[in-house]
């Protein structure tokens, strides 16, 4: 059955689930050679021969979830080792459905209480199952199966390859004092690898993380003797860089996580996707991958407890405000653009009009110096033709009914089209009233100053003239100034 993983017990024949009197003859049982009390289930969870609640809950509800596990290969990465079910997982699992289903620590009804507890624990996915005294409780967390904060989303795959050599490093340290010290980091990092003149390292990006993390991507080129170089493999740097001695050095830097920026084979990726992680029911992972919105860019990743959703929401977020900020940098460049082509196309009307004049001045002088070139010699056939088709082309449109008319037609509705747009012009514009009372007392004021200007210097006249006569008559008549 799918419950067979539990392991079997040397039973005698009889009801596989029954607590009204069991008969278990060995000491190996799934909960130990106790009696349970407090659940009358009978024997409606099927029969076996003897292999206890692995045959019995396995034939009789057929719990997919704890099917036996198969032995899964490796293939060098740890994200896809599924490790083989070792004795220790299979106690975890029986002690976790003990927990759950059948805890024995009380003897009496409150172990169906405890029971539906530990249940609330694992749905929740934090605390401590107790169900047996001698029996270390179980520590429940939010990758076991039964609980209910999971999700799964969809990361888009890498397509670099190995080849490309890129490994990203993660600091604990703001992008702008990244920037700032990129040339000591990079000579640091050179010292890490041994200070090798024939290794170089390089920076391909830096990109801002949440909580004031720094991504930077580098790739290491190595120089041989004879003039040719290569980029380090991808997978050779990050196995260079996860020894102890080497590690400790970037934590040292302020490095916090390593990985190896490469595409995943094809196995890979159908291993991964054959196989659901740890904790996500595999119903769940089928229609995650049904639902995937294009399986050859993303692959569904389970999401589990509201940290992991907590992450992924900053790092979306965080790509937003990065998009966001190459929108406004694009739009930026969009709008000097559009001045650079609203200049460039005066540019070009103004280029034009120069052309023009210049070409009527070319015609102008062309005819002077042909006027000049021609004087004294008869008119030759060609320039007859041309002065016969000149004539026609001057008599059609002097034609009352061919284009003259319909030329004079033309100007009457552009002088009719000015005449009224003069007129909406007059009726358009007036001056508001207390615009025109303050004009008039303007101009008043300086009318007033005017006159009293010219009433002073009218004064002064008659002074002057009062003077000149009194200095007339106070010079002796015959005396005569030199």
């Amino acid at each position: 059955g799918a419950f067979g993983g539990f392991g079997t017990t040397t039973t005698t024949a009889g009801p596989a689930f029954s607590f009204s009197a069991p008969t278990n003859t060995g000491t190996s049982g799934l909960f130990g050679a106790t009696q349970n009390k407090g659940f009358g289930f009978g024997t409606s969870f099927g029969t076996g021969t003897g292999t206890g609640l692995g045959s019995g809950l396995g034939t009789g509800l057929g719990f997919g979830s704890f099917g036996t596990q198969q032995q899964q290969t490796t293939l060098g990465s740890g994200l896809f080792n599924q490790p083989t079910q070792t004795p220790a997982q299979s106690n975890q699992l029986i002690n976790t459905a003990s927990a759950l289903s059948a805890p024995t620590l009380l003897g009496d009804e409150r172990d169906a209480i405890l029971a539906k507890w530990n249940q609330l624990q694992a749905f929740w996915g934090t605390g401590k199952g107790y169900f047996n005294n001698n029996i270390a409780p179980v520590e429940f967390t939010q990758e076991n199966p039964f609980c209910r904060f999971k999700a799964v989303g969809y990361s888009l795959m890498p397509s670099n390859k190995d080849e490309d050599g890129l490994v990203v490093l993660v600091f604990n340290r703001k992008e702008v004092d990244i920037r700032s010290q990129q040339q000591q980091l990079v000579e640091s990092l050179h010292k890490i690898l041994g200070g090798n003149q024939t290794l170089t390292v390089n920076v391909e990006g830096v990109k801002t993380m949440p909580d004031d993390q720094t991504e930077v991507i580098i790739y290491i080129v190595e120089r041989s003797p004879n003039g040719t170089s290569r980029r380090v493999p991808a997978t050779t740097l990050y196995t260079h860089f996860e020894q102890p001695n080497i590690k400790s050095s970037l934590q040292q830097l302020g490095v916090s996580f390593s990985m190896a920026r490469t595409e995943l084979s094809p196995a890979q990726v159908k291993q991964l996707l054959q196989n659901p992680p740890a904790g996500v029911d595999p119903i769940i992972w089928e229609q995650a991958k049904v639902d995937n919105p294009d399986p050859d860019k993303l692959i569904p990743v389970p999401l589990v407890g509201f940290k992991e959703l907590l992450r992924r929401l900053k790092v979306q977020d965080q790509m937003t405000k990065q998009h966001q900020t190459r929108l406004d940098i694009i739009s930026e460049d969009i709008s000097e653009l559009q001045k650079n082509q609203t200049t460039t196309m005066a540019k070009i009307a103004q280029y034009k009009r120069k052309l023009m004049a210049l070409s009527h001045r070319t015609l102008q002088v062309l005819i002077k110096q042909e006027i000049q070139r021609k004087s004294g010699y008869a008119i030759q056939a060609d320039e007859e033709q041309l002065r016969v088709q000149l004539d026609t082309i001057q008599c059609e449109l002097n034609a009352p009914t061919q284009f003259k008319g319909r030329l004079n037609e033309l100007m009457s509705q552009i002088r009719m089209q000015n005449h009224f747009g003069a007129v909406r012009a007059e009726e358009r514009y007036y001056v508001d009233a207390d615009l025109l009372r303050e004009i008039k007392q303007h101009l008043k004021q300086q009318q007033e100053g005017l006159s009293h200007l010219i009433s002073i210097i009218k004064d002064d006249l008659e002074d002057i003239k009062l003077i000149e006569q009194e200095l007339n008559e106070s010079i002796p008549r015959g005396v005569v100034f030199s």
